[in-house]
């Protein structure tokens, strides 16, 4: 390499060290903030205390997010855009592959408690409209709806599914089922095979719903 290119190099990798170590504390902060709340909710978590944890000044804190309310909603957005690029990039190919994709996700959350304990505590915390999560967990559960619902008709357009599946309420159906194994693997962990639970729900409803009366088939 000729001394232009070696100066440009270290000239390069000087300019993105300061970005690099920023975008790694801002990281820092996401994950640090998703225990506590998950520990203390929205409203008993301080800014101080996850700073602290960090090992920055609450003021460098907030060099990253203006606000706890901003950093709520950028650790609940963070970690959406995270299961969606996990498992949700592709379109469901058929409901059995929906209800096969969801059990992989349940699975997933199960090895990480605390973003799956912020979320259940979050979700009750947020009922009341003027809690900071409220608009996420409401635009959330709505986009969630629609696409369970959009994948259990078009299944049933195909033939998959039954002509006279009632798409709607077997989509609110399968979030409840989802949200109460959740809670109760929070309570219990090792107790609750969440995964497990899912998949032995998801084969009994497939089997009531499906054209052939079978259960899910195994994974590919």
């Amino acid at each position: 390499m000729d001394r232009t290119n070696s100066r440009h190099s270290r000239n390069t990798a000087k300019a993105r060290g300061p970005y690099a170590v920023g975008d790694e504390r801002r990281r820092r902060i996401l994950d640090v903030a998703v225990e506590h709340f998950a520990q203390w909710g929205f409203h008993a978590s301080s800014l101080a205390r996850i700073a602290k944890e960090v090992g920055v000044t609450q003021g460098g804190l907030l060099h990253h997010f203006r606000s706890k309310e901003d950093l709520l909603v950028s650790v609940l957005e963070h970690s959406e855009e995270h299961d969606i690029e996990q498992f949700f990039t592709v379109d469901f190919d058929s409901a059995a592959d929906c209800f096969l994709r969801l059990t992989d996700l349940v699975e997933y959350n199960s090895r990480r408690p605390g973003r799956t304990r912020m979320f259940n505590v979050l979700i009750g915390e947020s009922c009341e409209p003027g809690h900071p999560a409220h608009a996420f967990f409401k635009r959330r559960y709505a986009m969630v709806l629609s696409r369970l619902t959009d994948t259990l008709r078009a299944a049933a357009d195909t033939g998959e599914l039954a002509a006279d599946t009632d798409c709607t309420a077997v989509a609110q159906e399968i979030v409840a089922v989802m949200d109460g194994h959740q809670l109760q693997w929070a309570l219990t962990p090792d107790e609750v095979d969440m995964a497990e639970r899912l998949r032995g729900y998801f084969d009994r409803l497939y089997a009531s719903i499906s054209t052939t009366g079978e259960p899910l088939p195994p994974k590919a």
